[in-house]
C-alpha cells in the first residue's frame, strides 16, 4: 500500500478516487505545520497539494517520496528542478479552472454592468436609488478576448447567449478555430479601439509584461470596460491610472503581484477587485481533486504521464536536440510573424532523433506559445494544438537525404485573411552548439542561434548590407556576426546579423523601410 498524503483542503472525492484502487493509503490532514506533518509521515509516497510550498528541506524530509502533485495548473511552489534531481515526478491538473475563470468573467462583466455591489449596500442601507444606478446591458456589445486558449474560447463559448460580437488577439490560435468560436481575429491595436469588453487571459512573460500599456489603453472607448482576471503584470498599473480618468474606462480585477493580505495598489483604479477568485469554485475544487486522482493512478499503471512538468529526457536523448527544437521553432515562429495565426506544424526528424520525436514536440509547442510548459509531454502537446486548431504531421523522412541528427521545422500560417505562407527551417546540433543550416531556400547559413539577432530579406542587390550595418552603427548596435547568403535562385538575400545589444523596434522598422525588406525582425534567441 503506497501512502499519499494530502495536507491541504481539497475535495474529498480524491481520497474516494483513490480509495477504490485498494491499492493505497491517504492521509488528509489540512494544517499550518506542514514541517511537522512530514516528520509524522515519512513513508509518504506520493504528495497532493494546493498552495503549498513544497521545498529542497520537505523534499529530503520523505525519502520514500516519487510523486508531487499539484491541484491546479500552476506549480511555482513546489521545487520541481530538486525534485527531478530526486528522481520525484511533479504533475499538475492544467484545465480544471478554465470555466471557473471564464464565468467569473462574465460575473464581473454583469455585476459591474448593473451596479450589483453597491446598489445591494444602499438597498440594505434602507435607501431606494434606482435612478443612481441605471445600468447597461452587455448584450449586443463587442467583447475583445486577449488570448483564445483554453479560458478565452470558455469565454467566448459562455456569451453566446448575449449575442455579444466577438473579436479576439491570439498570435497562435487558428482563423479556422477561431471562425468556429464566433471570434473575429484582429490585431491588438484594433481589438482596443472597437471593444466595449476588453478581457485578458495571456500569460505574464517577457513577451506579455505591461502589454496593455498607455498606447492601448489610449485607443479604448470612452466607458469601455477592462477585465483583468490573468496576471497583474500584463497591465501597466501607472498608464491605467494615468488614462482611466479621462476615458472614463472601468476597470475590474482579480489578480495582483502577491496573493495576500494587505493593501492593494489597484486599490484607487480597480472598479471592482476580488481577492484572486478565479478558480474558487467547488466544482473547480472537486475537478483539480479528481484530477489529481486519477493522474496519480494512471501514473502508477503506465509509468508516465501526459502532466509530468519536471520530465528528464529519456536516454539515449542529447539534451541539445531538445534545445534544438525549442529554438528552431522560436525562430521560424518569428519568421512567419508574430501576429500569423498558425495553421499547420510540420516535423521531420533525421538519424537517432527519429524515435525521439514524440518527445521533442513538446518543446516545438513551448517555443510557439510561452503558456504551455515545455515539461509537459506529447499528449498535452497535442490536445493543446487540436484546441487552437492547428495541424500537426510529424512526416516520414528520407535516410538517402544524409541529415544525420538533424531536424526540420514547417510553420504555415498567416495573418487574417491574408495568404497562407510557409516558413521551413533545418538545423542540427555540432560540437555541442545549435546551428540553423537552412531557412526556406537560403541554405548553407551554418548560423548559430544566440543572444540578440536582426534579420532581414530583401530583393538581391548591391550595397543593402553596407545600408544595414551604416544603420545600426548609427544606432549605437556593434555587428558581432553575418550571413547574408543568396537564395538558390539569387533573386532573394537574406541577413542575419549577431548584434551585441537589443535593437529598438523603431531602428527595426526603419532599416526595412529604407531596404525595402520583405521580411524583418529582431529576437533574442
Amino acid at each position: 500500500m503506497k501512502k499519499v498524503l494530502i495536507p491541504t483542503k481539497l475535495n474529498p472525492i480524491v481520497k474516494e478516487i483513490l480509495d477504490a484502487t485498494g491499492r493505497y493509503v491517504v492521509v488528509v490532514e489540512e494544517t499550518s505545520d506542514l514541517p511537522g506533518l512530514i516528520r509524522r509521515h515519512p513513508d509518504t509516497y506520493a504528495l497532493i497539494v494546493r498552495s503549498e510550498k513544497i521545498t529542497k528541506d520537505i523534499i529530503d524530509a520523505l525519502p520514500a517520496l516519487r510523486v508531487i502533485v499539484r491541484a491546479g495548473s500552476g506549480y511555482d511552489t513546489i521545487d520541481s528542478t530538486y525534485a527531478r534531481k530526486k528522481n520525484i515526478d511533479v504533475m499538475t491538473t492544467p484545465g480544471a479552472n478554465a470555466n471557473a475563470v471564464a464565468e467569473e468573467v462574465i460575473a464581473l462583466m454583469l455585476a459591474d454592468a448593473r451596479h450589483i455591489i453597491k446598489a445591494d449596500a444602499s438597498c440594505r442601507a434602507g435607501q431606494w436609488e434606482k435612478k443612481a444606478f441605471m445600468g447597461r446591458e452587455i448584450s449586443g456589445k463587442t467583447v475583445g478576448i486577449v488570448g483564445l486558449g483554453a479560458i478565452g474560447q470558455l469565454v467566448a463559448k459562455r456569451l453566446e447567449g448575449f449575442e455579444c460580437v466577438l473579436i479576439g488577439y491570439d498570435p497562435v490560435i487558428s482563423s479556422d478555430r477561431a471562425e468556429q468560436l464566433g471570434v473575429e481575429l484582429v490585431d491588438l491595436p484594433t481589438l482596443f479601439e472597437r471593444a466595449d469588453y476588453v478581457t485578458l487571459h495571456i500569460p505574464e512573460n517577457n513577451e506579455t509584461r505591461g502589454l496593455v500599456n498607455a498606447s492601448l489603453l489610449g485607443r479604448m472607448k470612452k466607458g469601455a470596460t477592462l477585465i483583468n482576471c490573468a496576471r497583474a503584470g500584463v497591465v501597466n498599473e501607472e498608464d491605467l491610472r494615468k488614462i482611466k480618468a479621462e476615458r472614463g474606462i472601468r476597470f475590474l480585477n482579480d489578480v495582483y503581484p502577491k496573493d495576500a493580505e494587505g493593501p492593494k495598489s489597484v486599490a484607487d483604479i480597480a472598479d471592482i477587485m476580488l481577492p484572486h477568485l478565479g478558480a474558487s469554485t467547488k466544482e473547480a475544487n472537486t475537478k483539480a481533486a479528481a484530477l489529481a486522482a486519477q493522474e496519480l493512478i494512471e501514473f502508477d499503471e503506465k509509468g508516465m504521464s501526459p502532466f509530468i512538468v519536471n520530465r528528464d529526457i529519456p536516454p539515449g536523448l542529447d539534451r541539445m536536440y531538445v534545445e534544438l527544437a525549442h529554438t528552431l521553432a522560436k525562430f521560424a515562429r518569428a519568421f512567419l510573424g508574430s501576429d500569423a495565426q498558425l495553421k499547420l506544424i510540420e516535423t521531420s526528424f533525421y538519424g537517432t532523433l527519429k524515435p525521439f520525436a514524440e518527445w521533442l514536440l513538446s518543446p516545438v509547442v513551448a517555443a510557439i506559445d510561452e503558456s504551455f510548459d515545455r515539461s509537459m509531454g506529447a499528449a498535452a502537446a497535442r490536445k493543446y494544438l487540436a484546441d487552437m486548431g492547428i495541424d500537426y504531421n510529424d512526416r516520414e523522412t528520407d535516410t538517402r537525404k544524409g541529415f544525420e541528427n538533424s531536424i526540420t521545422l514547417d510553420l504555415t500560417g498567416g495573418a487574417a485573411h491574408d495568404k497562407l505562407r510557409t516558413i521551413s527551417i533545418r538545423g542540427t546540433v555540432t560540437e555541442n552548439t545549435i546551428m540553423v543550416s537552412r531557412i526556406n531556400e537560403f541554405h548553407n547559413l551554418y548560423f548559430v542561434p544566440r543572444g540578440h539577432t536582426v534579420v532581414f530579406t530583401y530583393k538581391d542587390r548591391p550595397g543593402v548590407l553596407g545600408q544595414i550595418g551604416a544603420a545600426l552603427a548609427a544606432a549605437g548596435v556593434n555587428i558581432d556576426d553575418v550571413r547574408n547568403p543568396h537564395d538558390v535562385k539569387g533573386e532573394e538575400s537574406i541577413a542575419i546579423l549577431k548584434v551585441n545589444q537589443a535593437v529598438r523596434p523603431e531602428t527595426v522598422r526603419k532599416v526595412a523601410t529604407d531596404i525595402d525588406a520583405h521580411c524583418f525582425f529582431a529576437i533574442e534567441l
